[in-house]
């Protein structure tokens, strides 16, 4: 099985302050992880990392089976499909949603002069309809409720058709309802063979889909644990890694969490 990431002893460090501390993780073809960690845990800079849009300041970072610092990161990054809150901030709010999904064909956020042909525009109308956004094809970006823009942004993730794709806290501020549209989403993009490798960084178990297969804990830092989400998710490890008593329970291929003792 080949490794799409390959993460040896990565440390980021900005002046004193050590973001990640020496964090091993390989990601292999076919699999589908949770990043898990409290805030501050450093979910968003390993992303950062495993995006190509952060070099480690030690260790080594291979993506898609090219290490950063060796590789033309331009390249690479249209590989990588990143859904995150920093890149939601730049898309201009005058922005229709069809063209927020068609930009991500040249990587940029914000349509100017350049052209599409009509495979472009047709596979942008296809994965707005496959997240259930098609009707808002003709509306503003800065229009959308906070759910239909992550879905909006999830569907421009995956525009390039990436071989990875990388989820920054998909569900952040959504209500109830919204996060469980984007959960089933989810859920059904991790169960198709076709989907790319998949990354969900959170920090509630309530927001992992069904057909997630590992879990990479991460605490002040440091990967605190990582392997199949079976074995990983357990009240000991969630406990140790969020520095509370936590009860972990599982129904309906649902995850949920909860304070309380860890023992019994």
């Amino acid at each position: 099985m080949t490794d799409v990431l390959d993460l040896q002893a990565v440390t980021i460090r900005r002046g004193t302050t050590t973001i990640l501390d020496e964090v091993t993780w390989t990601v292999r073809e076919g699999e589908r992880w949770v990043v898990l960690g409290g805030n501050g845990a450093g979910k968003t800079t390993l992303l950062q990392v495993a995006s190509g849009r952060m070099h480690p300041t030690g260790g080594t970072a291979d993506l898609l089976g090219s290490r950063l610092g060796r590789v033309d990161v331009f390249e690479l990054r249209p590989r990588i499909g990143l859904s995150s809150a920093s890149l939601a901030d730049r898309i201009p709010a005058g922005e229709r949603v069809r063209d927020v999904v068609l930009t991500a064909a040249y990587g940029v956020t914000g349509r100017w002069r350049e052209s599409y042909e009509s495979l472009d525009e047709s596979r942008a109308a296809d994965l707005l309809a496959a997240f259930g956004v098609a009707h808002l094809t003709d509306r503003y970006f800065g229009t959308l409720s906070e759910g239909e823009r992550k879905r909006v942004q999830i569907a421009r993730s995956l525009m390039t058709d990436p071989e990875l794709l990388l989820l920054d806290e998909p569900a952040a501020g959504l209500d109830l309802g919204g996060r469980e549209e984007l959960v089933a989403a989810l859920a059904e993009l991790a169960g198709d063979r076709r989907s790319p490798v998949l990354v969900l960084v959170t920090h509630h178990v309530e927001e992992i889909p069904p057909g997630f297969t590992h879990l990479l804990l991460l605490r002040a830092g440091k990967a605190f644990a990582a392997g199949t989400i079976e074995d990983m998710l357990t009240a000991q490890n969630l406990s140790g890694a969020f520095g509370l008593p936590l009860v972990v329970e599982q129904a309906g291929g649902r995850w949920s969490a909860r304070g309380g003792s860890s023992e019994g």
